[in-house]
């Protein structure tokens, strides 16, 4: 077995639905960074989208703010938070997660995530229930209530109070406060001596630590006797002795009433209890530990209706009811749900007998409870639709339990280490009570249990229980289950270590009647009923013959009269056999005729008998008697004593010595009885033989099948051994995985690291988009242009105030994600200034869209100076059109660029028909241009003159 470990600082678990993001931060503002404690937040998420979560956490402590993940140890002075999609829990100190289930039922994280943490730190389990909707986190805080942990719920500062009031209606919170005060007294609980961690002493501290042991050695004295104090003062509120509890559990509930109210000694605590009924009565209320719930255990319920309900049926008449008895019922749910189980079972049967339920429990408020039946929404939410219309009907404040069923649970209180058992049970259940005993209390509640059982009766207990060593009582029934039968064995004698009274009076040990009056006669009734049986006890002792009631294996079930001069215990192991208690010369007469009683049903006589103990003096008259109409085969054994018959002496006749007729006779009748003795000693030498061969046997087919076990285990061994290699090569794979992670993990720091410089370096506006358009990242020039600031990330693009005049931007963004294309624009901010704007589509590594790149270039100077060139541009073809001799401007291929109007009237040609075209071709080709194609060809700046016009300049 794996031990569990354990934190040496409390964990506290957080949950919070609808506004606990708000009352989480508030918590977290009034909370040091050094507390000692870990928080884990687990919070109602979408599983089908991204959390900020953590991001937003991290900005409102000064913690370190971690997303939970599979495997993560908790740490103190951290805070943990749930992924989207996931159930959180936790496991020897360690985070586990896994897939949330998809059946479309709620998840109730919370639930999930506190009863782990129950299990794993006990009273080291602190549950906060915060702002909610629903009822998810109150079955939690039970179960850390129960471990000994402390809860708390958001008072009325929750913007919504479903998930509080439903865990403050449940009675299992301890304090309801706002979440600062919540943060203050977590403060304070993580500084209380019991929880804080004791920090481990240096070298140069060992003395000093040595010295303090010394200390605490004499203060356990004052602890132990502080312990005492607060029992004592407990069983004098209460009527119940908690010694009989085991101590550590105990110790545990009262270390939590510590905690809860300020106290850091065990002494100081007995000092504020004296004469506090309030407080004695929320300590007696915790000790019990009141945890149940409705099918705890589901198979087990389904064991009860497929194993036990339809033997009881089957043994029983109409008129005859089904008795039940549940043991530490609490608020009644378990014995509701057996009644529930048994009107399911008996739904297609033609007859019907009717149930009674005995729900017992030492809590008194606890049973009022469990009398009214009326439960909360968020104790109901396991139970099937089915059920709930059946057996429930919808009240104001949650779901009250039918009234044919409540009629047929009896709630009552009852202490089961000082009252009477009930008798004549079908059934007890006694699930999760045991383990709370101390074990010798345990084995003396045992056989009370196999007392109250009818024959064939079933006991049910918990999934953690046994029953040790009493395998004569009762045998398996279901041993997955924890179901077991009660075997036709006489109940050892059982007497409970029972306190004295107030007034210094033992108290009667255990009774075979009923405890309470839903079982008691009337006081006129059981009046009639003792007088009938101490006359019956008086006849009996004064007349009748002195026996014993055997079962049909031979153990005495009852001692009637005295039995002394026939029957007495031997030396060595106790043991009820009658065969082994019957004096020497009364065993193989007795065994004879109960032998033939067996075989022939009948009375059997034996007459003459003579113990020899007697000297032969005195016989013996046996007689068995078979009891019929029982539904176990019993015997009654009557012993009645007698005087020898002829026991005249041989007298001599001399001289001839012959014999008197009378000795003859008394010589027949010794030689008759010493035949007999001789038969019964050969038929008994005869079984024994039988039996040492059947013993024989056994053992043989013992030994084959101890053999085959080994054969098995060294198989088994192999496999192991075989799993082993492959659990070693397997860790060896795993540490060069975790060698290569931690590689991988130092280069995309590297590669953050260098990314952050590049973003800080970069002079462009840069803005990176997510697919929905939220903001991921920008560059500080970006911040101007956007109006960004640090708490902008993950806001969406469409909330953005920006400076530019582009009001079709976020439609442009869209389409470059859609159509994955490159759009370029050029656009003005509100001051005038341009910019080039490039939307590029966001690739991820798989070549998938992911979003969008916003690029913005300044172009403002270039766009001036554009500007410039372009009005120089235009005042120069103005200049040139209007010159007062014919211009032409050629471009470097020979074409004509632009001309003057004089030249255009001169040579008769118009604009259309000369800009763009050849030289040569001007005017059809009808003028003759030979010096200028040669002067063109030469391309010389030398003045020409073509066709009368003087050629000023030629452009290459």
């Amino acid at each position: 077995m794996i031990s569990r470990a354990r934190n040496g600082f409390p964990i506290v678990g957080i949950g919070g639905s609808a506004g606990g993001l708000e009352a989480f931060l508030e918590l977290l503002k009034y909370l040091p960074a050094d507390t000692g404690l870990a928080f884990v937040f687990v919070q109602h998420l979408d599983p089908l989208h991204e959390s900020a979560l953590t991001a937003l956490l991290a900005r409102g402590t000064s913690m370190p703010v971690c997303e939970a993940r599979d495997g993560l140890r908790v740490e103190p002075n951290r805070v943990y938070v749930i992924p989207p999609g996931v159930q959180l829990r936790l496991a020897e100190g360690r985070l586990k997660v896994s897939p949330r289930r998809r059946d479309g039922r709620a998840a109730h994280s919370v639930d999930f995530f506190f009863e782990s943490l129950a299990a794993d730190q006990q009273e080291r389990a602190i549950g906060v229930v915060l702002s909610g909707t629903a009822m998810d986190g109150t079955l939690g805080l039970e179960a850390i209530r129960a471990g000994g942990g402390v809860t708390f719920a958001q008072d009325a500062s929750a913007k919504y109070d479903g998930m509080p009031r439903s865990a403050i209606a449940a009675g299992c919170v301890d304090l309801v406060m706002s979440p600062r005060q919540i943060a203050a007294e977590l403060i304070r609980i993580a500084q209380h001596p019991s929880l804080a961690v004791q920090p481990r002493a240096s070298a140069a501290e060992k003395p000093k630590a040595k010295s303090a042991s010394l200390r605490s050695l004499a203060t356990e004295e004052d602890t132990e006797d502080g312990f005492k104090k607060i029992l004592r003062l407990l069983r004098n509120h209460c009527d119940v002795d908690f010694s009989l509890y085991k101590a550590t559990t105990i110790r545990r509930r009262i270390t939590r009433r510590l905690v809860l109210n300020k106290q850091t000694t065990l002494a100081g605590y007995a000092t504020f209890l004296r004469g506090n009924e309030k407080e004695l009565a929320a300590l007696y209320s915790d000790v019990l530990i009141n945890v149940t719930s409705f099918f705890r255990n589901a198979d087990a319920f389904d064991a009860l209706r497929r194993k036990v309900f339809p033997k009881l049926l089957a043994q029983r008449s109409r008129h005859e009811p089904v008795r039940i008895w549940v043991l530490g019922c609490s608020t009644g749910q378990e014995a509701y749900s057996i009644a529930m189980v048994f009107a399911e079972a008996v739904a297609r049967e033609d007859r019907k007998p009717q149930l009674q339920i005995f729900a017992t429990d030492l809590n008194e408020e606890v049973l009022r409870k469990g009398r009214a039946g009326l439960y909360p929404k968020s104790l109901v939410q396991e139970i099937s639709p089915e059920r709930l219309r059946r057996f429930f009907v919808e009240e104001e404040g949650g779901y009250r339990i039918d009234k044919t069923l409540r009629d047929q649970v009896v709630f009552a209180r009852q202490n089961v280490m000082t009252d009477p058992p009930f008798s004549r049970m079908d059934l007890i259940t006694c699930r999760n009570l045991l383990i709370y005993l101390e074990p010798e209390l345990q084995k003396k509640i045992l056989p009370a249990f196999h007392y109250a059982l009818k024959p064939g009766g079933f006991l049910f207990l918990g999934a953690s229980e046994s029953i040790g060593q009493f395998a004569g009582l009762f045998a398996p029934a279901d041993k997955k289950d924890k179901l077991f039968v009660k075997k036709a064995a006489p109940t050892p004698l059982f007497r409970l270590p029972l306190p004295p009274d107030r007034s210094g009076r033992l108290l009667p040990a255990l009774a075979p009647t009923p405890p309470r009056r839903d079982l008691a006669l009337s006081e006129e009734r059981r009046g009639e009923f003792d007088a009938q049986r101490e006359a019956d006890r008086i006849t009996i002792g004064q007349f009748g013959p002195p026996g014993v009631l055997i079962d049909a294996e031979g153990n005495v079930l009852q001692f009637r009269g005295a039995t002394g001069a026939f029957l007495e215990q031997p030396s060595g192991k106790g043991s009820l056999n009658v065969l082994k208690l019957a004096r020497e010369g009364l065993m193989l007469p007795l065994r004879a005729a109960l032998n033939q009683a067996r075989r022939g049903n009948k009375s059997v006589r034996r007459e003459a008998v003579r113990p020899r103990e007697a000297g032969g003096k005195t016989a013996v008259t046996l007689q068995v008697i078979p009891l019929r109409k029982l539904k176990e085969k019993c015997f009654l054994v009557l012993f009645a004593e007698a005087d020898l018959p002829g026991t005249g002496q041989l007298r001599v006749k001399s001289p001839r010595l012959e014999p008197v007729p009378e000795n003859r006779r008394a010589m027949a009748n010794r030689l008759a009885a010493l035949e007999r003795e001789l038969a019964e000693t050969r038929d008994y030498l005869q079984s024994v033989q039988q039996q040492g061969e059947a013993s024989s046997e056994e053992l043989q087919a013992s030994n084959e099948e101890v053999q085959s076990t080994n054969e098995e285990l060294q198989s088994m061994n192999e496999e192991l051994e075989t799993s082993k290699e492959e659990l070693e090569s397997t860790n060896e794979e795993l540490t060069t995985i975790n060698d290569e992670m931690v590689s991988r993990n130092s280069e995309l720091s590297r590669a953050n690291a260098d990314l952050v410089n590049l973003q800080t370096s970069l002079q462009t506006a840069l803005l990176v988009l997510g697919r929905d358009l939220t903001v991921r990242r920008f560059t500080a020039p970006a911040e101007k242009i956007f109006n960004l600031v640090a708490t902008d990330l993950g806001r969406g693009f469409g909330g953005l105030r920006h400076n530019l005049d582009a009001p079709q931007l976020e439609r442009l963004l869209v389409e470059v994600i859609d159509t994955v294309t490159v759009r370029e624009r050029e656009v003005q901010d509100t001051a005038g200034r341009w910019y080039a704007l490039v939307a590029r589509p966001y690739l991820t590594l798989e070549k998938q869209v992911d979003g969008v790149v916003l690029i913005l270039t300044d172009i403002d100077a270039l766009k001036r100076s554009e500007w410039a060139i372009k009005a120089a541009r235009d005042e120069a073809q103005a200049a040139v059109r209007t010159m007062p001799v014919p211009y032409l401007i050629l471009r470097a291929d020979r074409r004509i660029d632009s001309a003057s109007e004089l030249f255009y009237r001169h040579f008769h040609v118009t604009r259309v028909d000369t800009e763009g075209c050849l030289i040569y071709e001007l005017g059809g080709g009808a003028w003759d241009f030979p010096a200028l194609r040669e002067l063109l060809e030469k391309i010389l700046p030398e003045k020409g003159v073509l066709n009368g016009c003087e050629i000023t300049h030629v452009f290459p």
